[in-house]
């Protein structure tokens, strides 16, 4: 198993994309503390981490709030010792075109997805510092890349994730710790399973395999990251996508 006796922390692991990152460590050996703002989801993962015989460790917690991931953190730390991996997958959208946008709907994604980010690695920087290791995989998404119309803040979120992640990785390389960011296409989540037909035929016209990406190539990327097979990776962007965006 490629992920034995590591710990990774994983945010907005309830469901989702997060949630398939989970049981994937999970399934390559690691003990898995999950952090979600729906404690119920949390728990659900959970109960499966455990069913696959890891250790988990459950927590609701505020991205947006330092001291709030601080003391969680810390909760990690007093039951595990360590954190290997972290795993920076927690953001939301509030879309609409950018003439319509609200300060609140621009603020909240930002909050979210970007300080969130940023917050969530400030916190495990100083324990993966004194042991010499550490792998952050932070979600960021295709959009961040090309951008899209209504999704100003989600876009900007999102390439500001990039851009912390490389610079992260310049920061940290010294010390064994590695940073590179996900970049999911299209997936098959419940959200993109809400929207209208026309607009996922749309979709699909776009991605050169014919199809919407699963959850599961996502958490795949994100094993090999967190392994040794990745211990030369460090600043890069892996696009999940089926080659809807090609550089």
């Amino acid at each position: 198993m490629r992920l034995q006796n590591r710990v990774a922390l994983i945010t907005g692991a309830g469901r989702g994309i997060g949630r398939e990152i989970a049981l994937a460590f999970a399934k390559e050996g690691a003990d898995v503390a999950i952090w979600d703002v729906n404690f119920q989801d949390a728990q659900n993962t959970a109960k499966d981490i455990e069913a696959l015989g890891r250790n988990s460790l459950v927590d609701k917690v505020d991205v947006t709030d330092f001291s709030a991931v601080e003391n969680s953190v810390n909760k990690i730390l007093d039951k595990f010792k360590k954190i290997d991996i972290l795993v920076n997958n927690a953001g939301i959208t509030r879309d609409t075109l950018l003439m319509r946008m609200s300060e609140e709907e621009w603020d909240a994604v930002i909050k979210v997805n970007l300080k969130g980010t940023f917050n969530c690695t400030k916190a495990v920087t100083r324990p993966m510092l004194k042991q010499k290791y550490g792998r952050i995989i932070n979600i960021a998404s295709i959009i961040g890349i090309m951008g899209n119309v209504g999704q100003a803040n989600y876009a900007a979120s999102k390439a500001g994730i990039i851009a912390l992640t490389k610079t992260t990785a310049k920061e940290l390389a010294s010390r064994n710790i590695t940073a590179n960011a996900v970049a999911p296409g299209y997936i098959d989540t419940e959200m993109t399973q809400k929207l209208p037909e026309d607009i996922r035929e749309k979709m699909l016209s776009m991605i050169p395999l014919g199809r919407m990406g699963k959850p599961q190539d996502v958490a795949n990327v994100c094993v090999f990251l967190a392994s040794t097979d990745a211990d030369y990776i460090t600043g890069q962007v892996i696009v999940v996508d089926g080659g809807m965006v090609m550089a």
